[in-house]
């Protein structure tokens, strides 16, 4: 399948109901972390002219999830009003994006992490040009994905590995010498779904 970018088709994905996602929902068998999970906001930023999206490589010396592909974003800060500025003020920090250069569309339900945060992935979209400045001591590189890469559900495929001593499952969507896996392929996927229902 492939979908053409369109801002009006991303509404109306964004429209259709659905719960939230999950690290376990592949993994049935193992329970969500115990307590409270920890907000935080990832923008999910496509470009006005093609929908191509923004995503990270994340610095090989970062202490969680060094080297993987990731959308911008972090926890909400004590000076966040919420997942949405969380999401902007990581974008801006991590790969130069002005705030005001993003068209909010909404949020998708929250995604809940293994390792106990609570991902609200907010959508939108960047207005005029924009050239990337990652933030070196988190962001190795800034790079964009293709609209129908990301926007078919074909791409993506359930792959496994051995974490923690047991078999854990996940969806992966591989783009050339990028392996986009974990908590983020499982956003992007639950959004080509709703866009492949539209």
């Amino acid at each position: 399948m492939t979908l053409r970018w369109s801002e009006n088709l991303l509404r109306q994905a964004l429209s259709a109901p659905a719960g939230p996602t999950s690290d376990f929902d592949l993994n049935p068998e193992h329970a969500l972390p115990a307590g409270q999970l920890r907000p935080a906001g990832v923008l999910v930023a496509f470009h006005e002219d093609d929908g191509r999206l923004i995503l990270t490589k994340r610095a090989a010396t970062m202490r969680h999830h060094p080297g993987q592909i990731a959308l911008p974003g972090g926890k909400v800060d004590p000076d966040d009003a919420d997942e949405v500025a969380a999401a902007l003020r990581e974008a801006h920090e991590e790969v130069g994006l002005p705030p005001a250069q993003v068209d909010l569309l909404g949020a998708l339900p929250a995604h809940r992490t293994v390792t106990g945060f609570a991902i609200t992935p907010v959508l939108g979209i960047i207005r005029g040009d924009f050239t990337p400045t990652p933030e070196p001591g988190e962001v190795a590189e800034v790079f964009t994905m293709p609209f129908r890469h990301i926007a078919d559900p074909d791409r993506y495929q359930v792959e496994g590995r051995y974490w923690r001593g047991s078999w854990r499952s996940y969806h992966a969507a591989p783009f050339g010498p990028y392996y986009l896996w974990g908590a983020t392929a499982r956003i992007l996927w639950s959004l080509a779904n709703r866009l492949a229902a539209v």
